[in-house]
């Protein structure tokens, strides 16, 4: 089997998705709901176990592994078009993403509003990616 994946399609689809995601939290953005979701505030975003550097440094790295996982999946499926790789980022969300995501509103007593907005954000990053991944083929 001949798996064949472009890192660079990789990088730069990690790299547009991680910058919509940082647009999407921000106070530009969702940021201000989400943290209201989430029972932030300025003074406990400060008291966080990770500096904003180490988390956005993690987040990064999930990212890109997100983004080569998703390229594989591609090339094991054949989804090389735009149009293809939407159905799979689709159907990867909806199989894996956002059931994994309910988790919090099922059993960690976050709200429903929450899981919303977290399978949301994961719908537009996955298909962010599969744009970009399907684009450069």
């Amino acid at each position: 089997m001949d798996i064949a994946v472009n890192y660079l399609a990789v990088v730069a689809a990690a790299v547009i998705a991680y910058a919509i995601g940082a647009v999407w939290h921000s106070p530009v953005g969702f940021g201000k709901y989400w943290m209201r979701l989430m029972g932030l505030n300025s003074d406990s975003m400060r008291k966080m176990p990770l500096t904003a550097a180490q988390a956005m440094s993690i987040g990064f790295a999930v990212t890109l592994l997100v983004s080569y996982v998703f390229a594989m999946f591609m090339s094991l499926t054949y989804a090389f078009t735009v149009s293809t790789a939407m159905q799979l980022g689709f159907w990867l969300w909806l199989g894996f993403l956002a059931p994994t995501l309910a988790n919090g509103w099922l059993w960690e007593g976050k709200s429903l509003k929450l899981f919303a907005f977290n399978a949301a954000y994961a719908l537009v990053n996955i298909e962010v990616m599969a744009i970009v991944l399907g684009l450069w083929q």
